[in-house]
């Protein structure tokens, strides 16, 4: 399995992140979508804490705190391509 490691992320506006992976493939994530299925993801609705993303340790993924965090292959699968 190739695992798509994250170089870069970025808050492009509320709700939206641009994600760039070390192959350089950057691709748009709506966070919208994850307000309804995940009961962390509505402390996103907070733009300060929207705001403090970053990649996690290693590049396998994006956090915002120790509680959220979304994975690299999720933002992979399910981005939009640049």
């Amino acid at each position: 399995m190739n695992i798509h490691k994250i170089k870069d992320v970025k808050v492009l506006k509320y709700m939206i992140i641009e994600v760039t992976f070390y192959n350089e493939i950057i691709k748009e994530y709506d966070i919208k979508p994850l307000l309804k299925r995940f009961e962390a993801f509505k402390k996103l609705t907070d733009p300060e804490t929207f705001n403090k993303v970053k990649v996690d340790v290693g590049g396998y993924g994006i956090v915002w705190n120790k509680n959220i965090d979304l994975s690299s292959e999720e933002i992979w699968k399910n981005g939009i391509d640049k």
